[in-house]
């Protein structure tokens, strides 16, 4: 049997998460990921996502980390660099720091659904990259978060 390995017409795959930092310092000494960055955070501050505020006594700041993505271009080429800045929220304590969760996700059945609707109907079907979707209502819980590394005020004493 002739197969495509032993032909040498199948290359290893790259993945490109290995040009992914591994710690902030060294993302923000890399120019494309400090602006990845830098346009994540500005996104956060045109949204208006936070106050800075001192922390009132007896209440605990979840701590916060970036993460970085390489997003590649169909044909495995590199298409952008991306970073997210994320709470730990993990951290949080139910019914101290928060009551409930939700978690907006789409089902792969409705996925199917939809690409079974489009095909059926001859619809042609195109993909875009949202930059910053919010999907998560109004908190009740007052939640504090320190700083992201890297962009800290002034007073680094505010969360």
């Amino acid at each position: 049997m002739i197969t495509r390995t032993k032909t040498g017409k199948l290359k290893p795959k790259v993945f490109l998460t290995e040009l992914a930092p591994k710690t902030v310092k060294t993302a923000l000494s890399d120019p494309r990921w400090l602006q990845a960055m830098q346009t994540e955070y500005k996104a956060l501050i045109d949204n208006k996502t936070w106050d800075l505020v001192p922390l009132p006594p007896h209440k605990k700041a979840i701590g916060c980390k970036w993460v970085y993505r390489v997003k590649e271009n169909p044909d495995g080429s590199v298409n952008k660099f991306k970073a997210r800045l994320v709470a730990k929220g993990f951290n949080q304590t139910l019914g101290c720091d928060y009551t409930e969760t939700f978690s907006p996700v789409i089902k792969p059945v409705t996925t199917r659904l939809i690409l079974t609707i489009a095909i059926t109907y001859k619809w042609e079907i195109q993909q875009i990259d949202i930059n910053n979707a919010f999907l998560n209502g109004f908190l009740q819980e007052e939640v504090y978060m320190s700083q992201p590394q890297g962009f800290e005020a002034v007073d680094k004493s505010l969360v």
